[in-house]
């Protein structure tokens, strides 16, 4: 189908919840996708960060394709050797204790936001379920995870939304220690807030945030779905700052491609849940497990994360000598560039007509490219941003 087919069915037939690109892209190899015209462009998305061995990927494609012609899906009644492979290299690469297995980003954080509730529940009763949040942080499109993100443009149109959340501003302790309530269970943070901008939390502000959350037995639960899987060069961002989390939220790059969550626990929190009081139907499913433990077996070795880091560092200094480029910020493979003439989407979508797919958060243009992409893609993909940035 030629694209102005493909964008007329998409306008008549599905529901209008996306800003699309003009492109309709129908295949990929590397960092480098193809539309249904043929025109090639070079990938900074990665489809939000899934596809964190770029397209196509060899070992990836072998994972999932024998793995669809052994067993598809198997309920979450009957025990899975890939659901139990995959959990068991996150807890060893992460020092968690335990896993839940789900689909998404915003299911993993709805599983920590019931296991924050219910550990506060069991050990100090009722009146203690209140779950402080970030001003500017994202966590989801559920009604919940809408609840508990800090930004109040989401916090519109879809109410009642689920009480229980509170928001403190960023790297500003004082305000986070009036938050810290004597009815707070849990404090649930980004890292490096993804959607907000690519905004990094001080560590001054986090080591002192983990230590009132031990004081005050909180838990401290890190959102890592878009910042974990090697994304920022650590396998995930909170081993950088010298954290341990009681829980751990990740999907995104975790599939590679394919839909997979997973809500890890430490000791505080591994035994919350019992059997009936959370579940999922494709949670685990084997062929999404099979591209994870692909993902897993390759993404934190200790040269590929080294990789990934000076990858990053190689993009930051180029993009300090383009025109328009006021700030860049991140760490890794999650980059933010702040335009000096504030036009981000207008350049995002100038990219797009020039052979380069890059992304847009609040005001500036985010760059969340495969972790495999090579040097040659890089340099390819900067040069197009250059001279449209430039032009």
């Amino acid at each position: 189908m030629k694209f102005e087919e493909i964008k007329s069915d998409e306008q008549r037939y599905m529901v209008h919840a996306y800003g699309r690109f003009d492109a309709a892209l129908v295949s990929g190899k590397g960092a480098v996708a193809k539309d249904s015209e043929g025109r090639e462009y070079v990938d900074f998305t990665s489809g939000i960060g899934v596809n964190s061995l770029g397209y196509c990927d060899e070992g990836w494609t072998k994972a999932v394709s024998e793995q669809a012609a052994t067993l598809q899906h198997i309920s979450n009644l009957y025990y899975s050797p890939l659901q139990t492979d995959v959990a068991k290299k996150l807890c060893e690469l992460s020092g968690m204790k335990k896993v839940f297995l789900c689909n998404s980003g915003a299911e993993a954080n709805e599983c920590a936001i019931k296991i924050a509730r219910k550990y506060s529940f069991d050990k100090y009763g009722s009146g203690r379920q209140k779950i402080v949040t970030l001003v500017n942080s994202f966590h989801g499109r559920t009604v919940t995870t809408l609840a508990a993100t800090g930004q109040d443009v989401f916090h519109d149109f879809f109410f009642p939304f689920t009480e229980g959340f509170d928001y403190a501003k960023a790297n500003d302790i004082d305000d986070l220690k009036a938050k810290l309530t004597d009815d707070v269970c849990a404090l649930f943070v980004e890292l490096i807030q993804g959607e907000g901008g690519v905004m990094p939390l001080e560590k001054e502000f986090v080591t002192a945030a983990a230590a009132l959350c031990k004081e005050k037995d909180i838990l401290l639960m890190i959102d890592e779905v878009q910042t974990g899987i090697s994304r920022t060069g650590h396998f995930f961002c909170y081993q950088g700052y010298e954290l341990q989390p009681d829980v751990v939220t990740a999907a995104k790059g975790l599939g590679g491609g394919l839909p997979i969550g997973a809500c890890l626990c430490h000791d505080k929190t591994e035994n919350v849940m019992q059997p009936g009081q959370h579940g999922t139907t494709f949670g685990g499913n084997p062929i999404a497990c099979a591209a994870a433990r692909e993902v897993l077996s390759r993404v934190a070795e200790p040269a590929f994360l080294k990789d990934v880091r000076e990858k990053g560092e190689y993009i930051r200094s180029k993009l300090q000598n383009i025109g328009n480029v006021k700030e860049v910020r991140g760490q890794g493979l999650m980059i933010g560039i702040v335009t000096e003439k504030d036009n981000a989407k207008e350049m995002a979508a100038k990219c797009l007509q020039n052979g380069l797919l890059i992304l847009t958060a609040k005001n500036l243009l985010r760059m969340l490219p495969p972790l495999t992409i090579t040097y040659d893609e890089i340099d390819k993909g900067l040069a197009i941003l250059k001279n449209t940035m430039e032009a």
